[in-house]
Formats: structure tokens, sequence, C-alpha cells
């Protein structure tokens, strides 16, 4: 439904390239996915920070979802994504534009 209305679906993370090939093949995913192992696009899009688990406090991703339009520009972003509901949120923000 995503590329029927014209999206591109990219997935970012700190990971290696070796680790999102052996993710994709387990998982049977479709979606193409950036390795950013340096960090700078997790900084310069604000989702590396500190998050907390089990009571602990450590590094990471914080997931989030960023609609960028034909001209490069961030349309809408969504912080702390919560997966029950959310593709079809971003669904129909793809079909706004």
């Amino acid at each position: 439904e995503f590329e029927a209305a014209g999206a591109k679906i990219l997935g970012v993370s700190k990971d290696s390239v070796e680790k999102h090939a052996k993710f994709r093949t387990k998982h049977d995913l479709a979606t193409t996915l950036l390795s950013d192992a340096e960090g700078d696009v997790c900084e310069r899009y604000g989702v590396w920070g500190e998050k907390k688990m089990y009571g602990k406090t450590f590094m990471g991703i914080t997931r989030a979802t960023f609609l960028i339009d034909g001209e490069g520009r961030i349309a809408k972003a969504w912080p702390k994504v919560k997966v029950a509901g959310h593709a079809e949120e971003v669904l129909e923000a793809v079909k706004a534009l």
C-alpha cells in the first residue's frame, strides 16, 4: 500500500550492514535497512539518547518515524512510536501529501 501511494520505506539504525542483512533474512523483510554506524543520522534526527529499561539507564535509539516529502523536508514526525496502528496512521499521512 505504501508503494502504491508513492512512498519508499527505509529503516535506519547503528547496526552494521551485516547485522541488517541477517535481520532482514531472519524476519523475511523487504524493507531497505541503512547502517548509521557512526550515529550521524541518529544525532541529526534527534533519536539517539538516554533510555530506561528495567530500572537501568543506557544510550540508544528511540523508535521514531519521519515522513519526508518530495522536496526532502520532514513533513511529519512520530517520536516514540508504538507499533499498534502506526502503519495505518503513517499511510494516511502519506496519502495526504
